[in-house]
């Protein structure tokens, strides 16, 4: 499923809106069938100009746009600088006429000795906690490595990238980062971060679902009295069920461990479906840890509270247009169409009213003096901010509603559980197995113990079993690099059936990255005969993927088809031109043919992007070698030291110069 600008619209009968084949128990809504289409907000606002207006200046509506000055929310000064301790890396965000940009740089003393300059393409962020950047290589996005965290008004390394994690400009940004920060894009399939259209905002057709049906019919002068019977043209959260409703909040504010089922894709759900139709979402739990939370967590705090769990055991009426008026849901407290800053505390405060009733301000057990302070506001005892685990610099609203907790119940000593499915009863065991492998690799990758709970869930007794679970085994031994059990594994099940069977596209590439991962196994152990055999069958499944070219690449050298790899290698930096290692392996190429000037350019052009990238730093000391010029070699070799002292391979080659 693609999703381009221009949008097709489709005629439907005004009558008989009985859909089939279609998971969800909302059979009756016609954008449930694939053939409706997104239509856009500036369609949407034809008809709604005054909930648009309103619902721009929302998180959502703000959620994602272009860099420029209007959309930032930060403060920029001529001397801001964020300073990794780390990694020895220093980033200056400034606006270079209406480009904003941001410096990467190193210092050596007083003198730079190092620096890369990119421009911020899009900013990600209402601005109301964060404004987090990023940039476009040819439609290849990536995280640019400073946030602007607005509540502190102050600039520092993004989330994920504190403590030695900082990624620099490698991390990329896929499908299921995007839809849900943004509408829905063009993903280009096939790749990992490759996007051929990038809509400006969460919009409309998030919650309602796509609209081509609804302007159809509306087109056509098909109105329905909404105050009396429901449109089902078009979802209304509103009057779906409970559980729905919830889903269609939990879709993107019930972040975590998110595990497609098979065949799924982050593009496939749609309002009015059940969320774990298309996923299921795992939360790691800890004893003694109920303080804490991350960003998104909304749905799940809110599920834990007595307020929530008590109205959704009422018996509500089957036949209400609105049921969600029935239960404590999102809606209760939060207009979707009106931002958060416009609106009065007191609409938060009445829904507590509505429910409690008078018998508050008897049963209150606060001080009458603090309660007067704050003008009987219940959601701020009840409901206090705090900062969450995942994002520093930011204090939000925790939904988890209950009495204040005493000083001494947050000092328990936390201990992890195990990983929890919020949206599911029973997942299947490879479900919860793939929720281990994805916490350790997304997550925690300190922590192997959570490849021994995914193995746990994991038969390999008998070659139907290895079938079976085959994807999941690869990548528990690999992430142990096991490569020696993966061939095990292959050796079973024979390899032409492997690569006969793991064969579909998709937009997640799973069956890419298990070739990938056994092509890896093959190539470790020197047979690169078959480890270009898996790696070629992997880049046709991904072909926008630069990883799997360039372990292609690496076969064709190690099989002395130099002339194919060279070609393979140009073809990755035609697509993706800021992709190192290919530089690093074209300069080897050169080395190899005696064109020392060349190599010595391509390894330069590996270590502008990435100056700590190991491979081109011995690469280029050997092109001194071999030129007999021992001094440069140690240069290049000590520059590297200076940075990273510890590392044993770069000082074992010192060592022996």
């Amino acid at each position: 499923m693609r999703f381009l600008k221009a949008i097709p619209l489709f005629l439907f009968p005004a009558a008989g809106f009985f859909l089939f084949g279609c998971g969800s128990e909302n059979k009756n809504y016609l954008n449930l069938n694939d053939s409706v289409h997104y239509v856009g907000i500036n369609t949407c606002r034809q008809c709604h100009m005054d909930i648009y207006r309103t619902f721009i200046k929302t998180g959502m509506g703000q959620s994602f746009g272009l860099a420029s000055r209007a959309k930032s929310a930060a403060l920029f000064e001529p001397n801001t600088v964020v300073h990794d301790s780390f990694l020895n890396f220093s980033y200056h965000p400034y606006w270079e006429k209406d480009s904003f940009k941001i410096a990467e740089f190193r210092l050596a003393g007083k003198d730079t000795v190092y620096k890369r300059i990119e421009k911020v393409d899009y900013i990600i962020g209402s601005g109301q906690h964060t404004n987090s950047h990023m940039f476009s290589v040819n439609g290849y996005l990536h995280q640019i490595p400073i946030t602007y965290y607005t509540q502190k008004g102050t600039w520092d390394l993004p989330p994920g990238f504190e403590n030695g994690t900082n990624t620099r400009f490698s991390r990329k940004i896929g499908l299921e980062c995007m839809s849900c920060h943004n509408a829905l894009p063009g993903f280009v399939e096939g790749s990992e971060n490759k996007f051929d259209f990038v809509p400006e905002g969460i919009n409309c057709e998030r919650c309602h679902g796509p609209g081509s049906a609804h302007v159809a019919l509306k087109q056509k002068g098909v109105l329905v009295d909404t105050s009396r019977e429901i449109d089902y043209s078009i979802v209304n959260p509103a009057k779906l069920s409970i559980d729905l409703q919830f889903d269609v909040c939990q879709r993107c504010h019930l972040q975590g461990n998110a595990v497609l089922k098979e065949g799924k894709s982050f593009f496939d759900f749609r309002p009015g479906m059940h969320l774990n139709e298309v996923m299921t979402v795992f939360l790691p739990k800890y004893k003694g840890a109920d303080e804490e939370f991350i960003m998104a967590s909304h749905a799940d705090r809110l599920k834990r509270s007595e307020c929530f769990i008590k109205s959704a055991a009422k018996k509500g009426s089957k036949t209400s247009l609105k049921p969600y008026r029935e239960s404590l849901t999102c809606v209760t407290c939060h207009n979707p169409h009106v931002s958060v800053k416009f609106t009065d505390k007191s609409v938060f405060n009445s829904a507590c009213i509505n429910c409690h009733g008078n018998k508050v301000k008897t049963t209150c057990t606060e001080k009458p003096e603090t309660r007067n302070a704050s003008q009987d506001n219940c959601v701020g005892c009840h409901m206090p901010k705090s900062g969450s685990t995942d994002i520093p610099h930011v204090r939000i609203t925790d939904h988890y509603i209950r009495k204040p907790v005493a000083a001494g119940e947050k000092e328990k000593i936390k201990k992890f559980i195990g990983l929890i499915a919020i949206n599911e009863k029973n997942p299947a065991s490879k479900t919860k197995a793939i929720a281990y492998i994805n916490q350790f690799e997304k997550f925690d990758m300190r922590n192997t113990y959570l490849l021994d709970s995914a193995r746990h869930y994991l038969l390999d007794t008998s070659p139907g079993d290895i079938l079976e679970n085959f994807p999941q085994l690869v990548q528990l031994a690999f992430f142990r690099q096991d490569f020696r059990q993966i061939l095990n594994y292959v050796s079973l099940l024979g390899s032409q059936k492997l690569l006969a069977t793991y064969h579909k596209k998709s937009f997640s590439n799973d069956d890419a990255w298990t070739l990938y991962r056994v092509g890896e196994s093959y190539l470790k152990s020197g047979n690169a005969e078959q480890a270009f055999a898996f790696f070629k069958r992997a880049e046709e499944l991904a072909p926008f993927s630069p990883d799997f070219q360039n372990k292609t690449g690496a076969a064709l050298m190690a099989l002395n088809r130099v002339k194919e790899a060279e070609h393979q290698f140009r073809q990755i930096l035609s697509e993706d031109p800021e992709f190192s290692p290919a530089y690093c392996n074209l300069g080897y190429i050169h080395f190899l043919s005696g064109n020392l000037k060349l190599a010595e350019s391509e390894y330069n052009r590996a270590l502008a992007l990435d100056p700590d990238y190991e491979q081109a730093v011995e690469n280029k000391a050997g092109l001194y070698l071999a030129q007999n010029d021992k001094k440069k070699a140690k240069q290049v070799l000590t520059d590297f030291l200076k940075f990273h002292p510890d590392n044993k391979q770069i000082r074992l080659l010192l060592t022996r110069l």
